[in-house]
C-alpha cells in the first residue's frame, strides 16, 4: 500500500472533539461528518484537503473520547494516512477498525513541514518527504493489521472472510 499527498499538519492533543464536534455526532453519514472534519481548528480544512493527502500531528493525537466519527471523517475527507509522534490507543484501534492508515513516526513528524509532499509505503514503513528528499523509518504494518485496510475496514474484512461479500 502507497500513499502520496499534500501534508497538513497540527500541534498535539488534538482531541475527538476538534476532530469532529459533538454537535454532530448525531449522523454517521460520512459525507455529513466530512463538511465539519477538524473545523473549529482550521475552517479551511475541508476546503483545502484534496483526496490522498496527509494529516501529520504532535502527540496525543485522537485522544479524547472513543467517538469512531473522528477517524471516520478524516478518511471520509480524503485523508489517505495519518503520521503522527503518538496516538490515543482508541483512535488507534478506531482507524484501523474503519481502514484508515496511521503511522507512528515522531522524526517524519518533527521534519515534515505543511504543504511538503509526502508518501508513505505502508507494507515497508517507509515515509518520504518528497520535498526535501528526507527518508525516515516507520514500524510497517502487520499482515493482519495491513488486510483490515486493504479491505477498507474490520467490517468488510469480516464479511468477506465469512462470504457474505
Amino acid at each position: 500500500m502507497e500513499f502520496k499527498g499534500t501534508a497538513h499538519r497540527y500541534g498535539r492533543d488534538i482531541d475527538t472533539d476538534v476532530i469532529i464536534p459533538a454537535r454532530y455526532l448525531n449522523t454517521s453519514d460520512p459525507a455529513e461528518l466530512t463538511k465539519h472534519c477538524l473545523e473549529d481548528l482550521d475552517a479551511d480544512f475541508v476546503r483545502n484537503v484534496a483526496p490522498g493527502d496527509i494529516l501529520v500531528a504532535e502527540e496525543n493525537f485522537g485522544c479524547g473520547s472513543s467517538r469512531e466519527h473522528a477517524p471516520l471523517c478524516i478518511k471520509a475527507a480524503g485523508v489517505s494516512c495519518v503520521i503522527a509522534k503518538s496516538f490515543a490507543r482508541i483512535f488507534y484501534r478506531n482507524s484501523i477498525n474503519i481502514g484508515l492508515p496511521i503511522m507512528e513516526c515522531p522524526e517524519a513528524v518533527d521534519a515534515i513541514k505543511q504543504g511538503d509532499v509526502v508518501k508513505v509505503d505502508a507494507d515497508t514503513g517507509v515515509i518520504t518527504d518528497e520535498t526535501t528528499g528526507a527518508v525516515f523509518q516507520a514500524h510497517p504494518f502487520p499482515p493482519f493489521i495491513r488486510e483490515i485496510i486493504e479491505k477498507g475496514g474490520l467490517v468488510n474484512r469480516t464479511r468477506e472472510v465469512l462470504g457474505l461479500k
